[in-house]
């Protein structure tokens, strides 16, 4: 059971997703949709970098418990590349959200069975990514017609070739979180 839910899980590492998402942009680029391309990389440039900026918080100056420790980036990470890509490949703007939605839960409930992340911390990164895929769905303007079938294809392949790929991004955050804990007097370094 632990091997078919880290499998789920693995889809949504650092390490799928951000080849993922440059493929994507170059994609959109190469096509000569430069709106959907900004938007792409607005959404989740901003969906991640807030990850970041939430992590090294709670992980620098510590959670008043161990409810929330790091919210979960996996879950972010998931939720607005599902999204954003629905609403790239040109399906209705009104399911971003839904799909949005349907990626955080699945993430965010094989990171919780892992024991990785509490409920707080997976309804974090679930809210953080729901916000950047609705962020590209407003941003990106009209689909134009251009050759879907070839970013589908593209990012198919950057998934099945990088699944099981692993970055270790926490132990980074962490040690830099642990720096900017010492920076700050009101944070302790945990």
């Amino acid at each position: 059971m632990r091997e078919a839910v880290t499998f789920l899980t693995d889809f949504a590492d650092q390490a799928v997703l951000l080849p993922l998402a440059v493929v994507v942009a170059l994609c959109l680029g190469i096509s000569g949709w430069w709106r959907g391309a900004a938007a792409w990389l607005l959404g989740v440039g901003v969906t991640l970098t807030l990850m970041l900026l939430f992590k090294i918080a709670f992980i620098a100056c510590g959670p008043a418990d161990d409810v929330l420790r790091s919210p979960s980036g996996h879950t972010a990470a998931a939720a607005v590349v599902c999204g954003g890509l629905a609403t790239i490949l040109g399906v209705s703007r009104r399911l971003t959200v839904p799909i949005a939605f349907l990626a955080a839960v699945v993430i965010g409930g094989s990171r919780m069975a892992l024991g990785a992340h509490t409920p707080l911390e997976t309804l974090m990164g679930g809210a953080t990514g729901i916000g950047g895929a609705w962020l590209i769905a407003r941003s990106a303007g009209p689909v134009p017609a251009f050759r879907r079938g070839r970013v589908a294809i593209a990012a198919i392949l950057v998934v099945v070739v990088l699944h099981g790929a692993r970055m270790p991004a926490e132990a980074h955050i962490r040690g830099l979180a642990w720096r900017v804990g010492l920076l700050l007097p009101v944070c302790r370094a945990t």
